[in-house]
């Protein structure tokens, strides 16, 4: 019996100990006056007195802030890289884009600006771009890379997980046309929102990755039997003939929960040895 009670005992304290914190609030946006809740996950011993690195978190079309804590195990990676974890809203289907078509759907300047000022404002971070980066998974695997890309000056590191990097031969789904317009009479606007046709506002910075360099660093992650498999692999092959420097993975799995779930960690490493240790 003793035997056994301390074989139980020595299971238990064997065990990972979380004591992250995890608030859900509201914020509205000074600049677009978006209002939407936004979910934040602190380390344990968290302390004013210390400057925290930030990992912002999008999730994918018809999701929301919660998708991440409620189906993944992403909250314990606070305590792991010491890091704040941010998940917004980016409501049902804006695609992270500051939109033409709907002028309430500003989701790139919400991301950017809105959010990121109001949590240096609100906690203890690393304000500079080393202090922060930038993932998310399907809509917002390419709202990540699409953020990123256009605000280098913020973010140290990006990746997209099953990302919707270009969205052209999807045209009829995921609610596109309600913030791009009809692809037949917009095609200019989808053509310019293809992470692909984005390359060369990196190109120039990102043939070395350094520590403490001013570049971007960027990974895609996908799984072999996903349905943005083929955009992935061409936006792959355009990074290598422009000579980015970039991490990309193919990994069995589909495009659903138990690939995110497994592949966040993941995210995490490669982000954190990008930023500011």
């Amino acid at each position: 019996m003793m035997k056994k009670f301390l074989c139980t005992l020595s299971i238990i304290f064997s065990l990972p100990l979380y004591a992250y914190q995890t608030d859900t609030y509201t914020f509205k946006g000074k600049k677009t006056a978006i209002e939407k809740p936004v979910t934040v996950t602190i380390p344990d011993g968290y302390q004013e007195s210390k400057k925290y690195n930030v990992i912002y978190v999008l999730h994918g079309y018809s999701g929301n802030h919660s998708d991440w804590t409620k189906l993944t195990d992403i909250e314990k990676l606070a305590d792991q890289y010491d890091v704040i974890i941010v998940n917004p809203d980016g409501n049902y289907g804006s695609w992270y884009l500051d939109s033409d078509i709907d002028k309430s759907s500003q989701y790139e300047t919400y991301i950017a600006e809105d959010l990121v000022n109001y949590i240096d404002s609100t906690y203890s971070t690393n304000r500079s771009k080393s202090g922060r980066a930038i993932t998310g998974l399907s809509m917002g695997g390419f709202g990540a890379l699409h953020i990123a890309i256009n605000n280098q000056a913020r973010f140290a590191a990006v990746s997209g997980i099953s990302a919707g990097v270009d969205v052209r031969p999807f045209s009829a789904e995921f609610d596109l046309t309600k913030v791009l317009g009809s692809f037949s009479e917009n095609q200019g606007k989808w053509d310019n929102i293809a992470i692909i046709n984005n390359l060369h506002k990196i190109a120039a910075g990102n043939t070395a990755w350094k520590k403490g360099a001013d570049n971007l660093a960027i990974m895609l992650d996908i799984g072999v039997d996903d349905f943005f498999i083929e955009q992935n692999r061409a936006l792959h092959q355009a990074m290598l003939d422009l000579r980015i420097r970039h991490d990309y993975i193919e990994r069995p799995g589909i495009h659903d929960w138990h690939y995110w779930n497994k592949v966040i960690a993941y995210q995490f490493l490669f982000l954190t040895s990008h930023m500011a240790p």
